[in-house]
């Protein structure tokens, strides 16, 4: 028998669409991402985005300096999305399809790296984490950006509101982020947790209002 190297539904076809359309309300915080990675990671450096999605982030880094980007999406359908989204804004990014659980680059290849909204999603989290310190340089930083499983229904409602969507979107988002997303998060305890079992060994937990940024470093 087969695990899948995610949990949930697939984000292929028509799910995947919707998601970026929905996300495409959310640029604001693509951007302030993009300027905390920005600020840890100098430009020039060769980073990776694990799970890019529609490549949002990583176009907003892109622009930011003059990076050699990398993202690995498990969605077929993501990767096209992402590969045309990235010719429209003009900027270099070699997005391709692979799993962060067996990711198909040799040790000691990136000098960042960085995952938004996914980690929660995948079936194997310590595996994932050892990876993602695999293919980090030595002093490489990575950083995962995701919700808080300690949100609260009125943080995410607040959050939900502010995106701009419709009647029908803004419903059926809360609705995904209180009966499957947050079921899946992490506090940012026990993701403290899961990195001392790693070989990251240590976390920085920063928090912020529905979700927190993990920093890890590679000794």
């Amino acid at each position: 028998m087969t695990t899948k190297d995610y949990v949930g539904i697939a984000m292929e076809g028509p799910v995947a669409t919707w998601y970026t359309k929905a996300m495409q309300k959310d640029m604001d915080d693509y951007r302030r991402d993009a300027q905390a990675i920005a600020a840890r990671v100098p430009s020039g450096s060769t980073v990776l985005e694990v799970a890019p999605g529609p490549g949002y982030l990583s176009i907003e880094l892109a622009w930011l300096g003059q990076y050699t980007i990398t993202g690995l999406e498990i969605s077929k359908t993501f990767v096209e999305i992402a590969q045309q989204k990235a010719r429209e804004a003009g900027v270099s990014i070699d997005f391709r399809q692979g799993s962060v659980q067996r990711m198909p680059f040799t040790a000691n290849t990136f000098d960042g790296l960085y995952c938004r909204a996914a980690f929660k999603n995948f079936s194997d989290p310590l595996l994932a984490l050892n990876e993602m310190h695999r293919v980090l340089k030595p002093g490489g930083q990575a950083v995962i950006i995701d919700l808080r499983a300690d949100a609260s229904n009125a943080d995410i409602n607040h959050f939900v509101d502010n995106l701009g969507l419709s009647w029908l979107s803004t419903l059926t988002t809360k609705w995904t982020f209180k009966f499957m997303l947050l079921k899946r998060a992490y506090t940012p305890a026990s993701l403290e947790k899961l990195a001392a079992q790693s070989n990251f060994k240590r976390c920085e937990v920063q928090l912020n209002n529905i979700g927190m940024n993990v920093w890890l470093k590679k000794s």
